[in-house]
């Protein structure tokens, strides 16, 4: 007969524990609710129609295509560190005379393998 008594138990235990681990869940779920509300607040709003950005007069500004000339190192006999390079590595490249893109030579492969066949 006691077995069965703490059969009963047991399972009541179990069940007990499982109703209070649902019920932590629910609160962590509203707790992250309430929190989320707060934070949502304390947030810009979003802009208005008037404060939105608006194009220039010219019109779309469109994208320019054009090959860069590199910047090439100075030679020297010693290392050059990054404060030594000419505009310490901030002069703009300039345009190159070529508009066409460089391509891959027909019949290579690049940089993997010798580019014969097979």
């Amino acid at each position: 007969m006691n077995i069965a008594w703490t059969d009963i138990a047991a399972e009541g235990a179990l069940g007990i524990g499982l109703l209070v681990a649902g019920l932590v869940v629910v609160a962590l779920l509203i707790g992250a609710f309430v929190l989320g509300v707060r934070v949502r607040r304390r947030e810009p709003p979003p802009p208005r129609p008037e404060e939105q950005p608006r194009l220039p007069e010219e019109g779309p500004v469109h994208e320019i295509r054009e090959n860069r000339e590199p910047d090439e190192v100075p030679r020297s006999d010693h290392r050059l560190t990054p404060h030594e390079m000419p505009a310490h590595g901030n002069m703009p490249s300039r345009p190159g005379p070529s508009k066409e893109r460089p391509r891959w030579d027909e019949g290579s492969s690049g940089s993997f393998g010798s580019g014969g066949p097979g």
